[in-house]
């Protein structure tokens, strides 16, 4: 059963990002980001005012703008301690998730909680066997009180081949190279488009892992996921991993993201930093990376070409025939 999104009108609303498990020689760890938050009313004359200043917007596209914006300025719950449970768990066993020090945290300031849940071997076999999983995915839900949200993790054997994707004019035609305002259009205006061709690529990678790396942040996350795992869509379902920009602005940690959204060199550290994570984790398997010549794909995927020379085991780039891209596979 594929990743089911939350809706725009839950209440109290924990999104549990799209995750994976590996093994660490003794059990299965899963790395866990999960957001508290409810949604907050949009004030009708800032999106008139918006649409005005850009000109020309129609219906659809102020809906899109609505539905595009509404986790940028949704209201952050902190302090919120979240239980969740897997489906059909014949032990019901409830979990939340582990820091690094080993405490379990409420959601931050920004309504943020991450960390981990460790999963032993046996237990992982249930889960599987009671949920009728044939893709080693796994799905819980929230149980805490006022928290509605379901999450899907993917089990990833220590040996096989995954796929790391950019998403912005490598799946999905932003125009990066057309300017701030072509960008902001198609990223918040127009419908989304599939960069022709790709789905397909993607979807014969049979076994393949995906890992969908983007510098979009996450407040973009729900319409991106919703674009890009729909039927008529058809890209393979994976992990999601982005730029994180926390909005509550009493948080000294808000002000770095803000300034952290803007730049390629902000961009170029956050995928390096979060491949790698990837990479390090699953030492037996296979990468290949998958990205576009708009922006710093072909410098973040040589540095891991050099970092991981016997795991990285093919780049490949669409759109630009450039002089950096010697050495990959040009994706027409």
């Amino acid at each position: 059963m594929p990743l089911k999104l939350p809706t725009f009108s839950d209440e109290e609303q924990v999104t549990f990002y799209p995750a994976y498990g590996y093994w660490d020689g003794t059990n299965w760890k899963v790395p866990l980001r999960a957001w508290v938050h409810e949604p907050r009313a949009l004030v009708e004359n800032v999106i008139a005012r918006v649409a005005k200043s850009l000109g020309g917007l129609d219906a659809a596209e102020i809906a899109n703008f609505k539905t595009r914006l509404a986790d940028f300025v949704a209201d952050d719950e902190s302090g919120e301690k979240v239980v969740f449970k897997f489906d059909q768990d014949p032990d019901g066993e409830e979990y939340r998730v582990q820091a690094a020090d080993g405490g379990f945290p409420d959601s931050e300031w920004n309504g943020l909680i991450e960390g981990f849940i460790t999963l032993p071997e046996v237990r992982v076999q249930k889960l599987l066997l009671s949920q009728k999983s044939l893709d080693n995915r796994l799905t819980y839900r929230a149980v805490s009180p006022e928290h509605r949200g379901v999450g899907r993790i993917q089990l990833l054997a220590p040996q096989g081949r995954s796929i790391i994707s950019d998403i912005d004019d490598t799946i999905k035609i932003t125009e990066i190279l057309a300017g701030a305002k072509i960008v902001i259009r198609n990223t918040f205006f127009r419908d989304f488009a599939a960069v022709p061709g790709m789905a397909k690529m993607y979807r014969a990678f049979k076994d393949a892992a995906f890992h969908y790396v983007s510098g979009s942040p996450y407040q973009l996350f729900r319409p991106l996921a919703e674009f890009l795992l729909k039927t008529a869509t058809g890209f393979p379902e994976g992990t999601f991993h982005m730029k994180t920009v926390r909005t509550n602005l009493l948080s000294a940690a808000s002000w770095e993201d803000l300034q952290n959204l803007i730049g390629e060199e902000a961009t170029f550290n956050q995928k390096v930093a979060q491949i790698s994570e990837i990479i390090t984790r699953f030492p037996g398997r296979k990468f290949i990376l998958i990205g576009d010549s708009g922006e710093k794909d072909p410098e973040v995927y040589r540095e891991m070409q050099e970092k991981f020379p016997k795991q990285v085991e093919e780049i490949r780039l669409r759109d630009l025939n450039l002089a950096r891209l010697q050495g990959m596979t040009i994706i027409p």
